[in-house]
């Protein structure tokens, strides 16, 4: 059995974090053993390996927040779970692993699918769904601006709006990224610039933009806030940049644009067990029937961990970056 562990935070992800062999002890009552079948990197792992997310797990600790596995063994008190069958693995248990001892009453059971689609349910997929949803009225045909278009969420984004009926303007910050966003369904895909604001309204025809969602801080965030329309709401759930939110105070003053915050893990923190469960039972049915999928760059084992955080970190690349253990 391998696991990925750290023991110290640093500036450089991949070189706090290595694979070492560990054993489990028996399963006990109410458990079960799980074979870790899919986990992905998400930029919060990296952030929580360099130590800047605003949420750190006492060390040593396990990295990965999310995936997918396959029960291997089940306590005899344990009536909901047999061995064979893919379970969702609990929030924040440390995925990056070859297996895992969890409550079986904390795993979900999911349907046949792409473990590897399905590894990613739990934090891309509800953070690209519950932007769109909580923060503006949108109504069919309405648009929606976004930049970091090419990014897990990004490309979750475009196909839930896809299937709302809404319209996305989809920003990225290179030349090379724009045919992949194409490829996903945006409506309309433009390369960040000062100008931004005059692009958007020629590409929609001066239609209003009411929500913007910003992943990158700095002047991008100004970007999107000019592109909005008045009483328009821009939504900020990352630093891509590494630079704080940047935005004209006319924007505020003169257009009453309203800038928020979205923090995925506050939102499970406030949400009923019967909220959280109406969110994933509507994600997994459309991730099971292939209408939501993300892309997937490069497949690691365990024993590559180093690889795999470092080419999860890097800023170009096509799709995620999944550990198969």
């Amino acid at each position: 059995m391998l696991k990925a562990e750290y023991k110290t935070r640093g500036p450089v992800p991949q070189d706090v974090i290595e694979a070492v062999e560990f054993e489990l002890p028996p399963v006990g009552a109410g458990q079960a053993l799980v074979k870790v079948l899919a986990a992905p990197i998400n930029p919060s792992d990296v952030l929580t390996l360099t130590g800047q997310y605003g949420m750190l797990p006492p060390l040593p600790a396990i990295g990965g927040n999310e995936g997918v596995g396959e029960v291997l063994e089940v306590a005899a008190d344990v009536g909901n779970l047999k061995p064979g069958q893919t379970v969702l693995l609990p929030v924040g248990c440390g995925t990056w692993r070859t297996h895992l001892i969890a409550d079986a009453r904390q795993l979900i059971p999911l349907p046949s699918a792409d473990p590897q689609q399905l590894a990613m349910l739990t934090v891309n997929p509800p953070t690209a769904y519950l932007m769109l949803r909580d923060f503006v009225d949108l109504q069919v045909g309405d648009w929606v601006i976004q930049n970091a278009a090419n990014s897990g969420v990004g490309s979750y984004l475009i196909q839930l709006a896809k299937i709302r009926g809404l319209k996305t303007i989809n920003v990225v910050r290179r030349d090379s990224a724009v045919a992949a966003v194409q490829a996903e369904g945006g409506d309309e895909v433009l390369v960040d610039g000062p100008d931004l604001p005059q692009r958007v309204r020629e590409a929609t025809g001066g239609a209003p933009v009411k929500l913007g969602i910003d992943a990158v801080g700095g002047v991008s965030t100004d970007h999107l806030a000019a592109s909005l329309a008045e009483g328009g709401v821009l939504v900020n759930y990352g630093r891509m940049s590494g630079e704080p939110c940047q935005v004209n105070p006319g924007s505020f003053v003169f257009r009453d644009v309203t800038l928020k915050g979205f923090w995925l893990a506050r939102w499970f923190r406030q949400a009923t067990p019967q909220q959280q469960m109406q969110l994933f039972g509507e994600l997994i049915q459309l991730i099971a029937s292939g209408k939501l999928k993300a892309r997937i760059a490069a497949s690691y084992d365990i024993g590559r961990i180093k690889e795999a955080v470092a080419a999860a970190a890097a800023g170009e690349r096509d799709g995620k970056i999944v550990l198969v253990p």
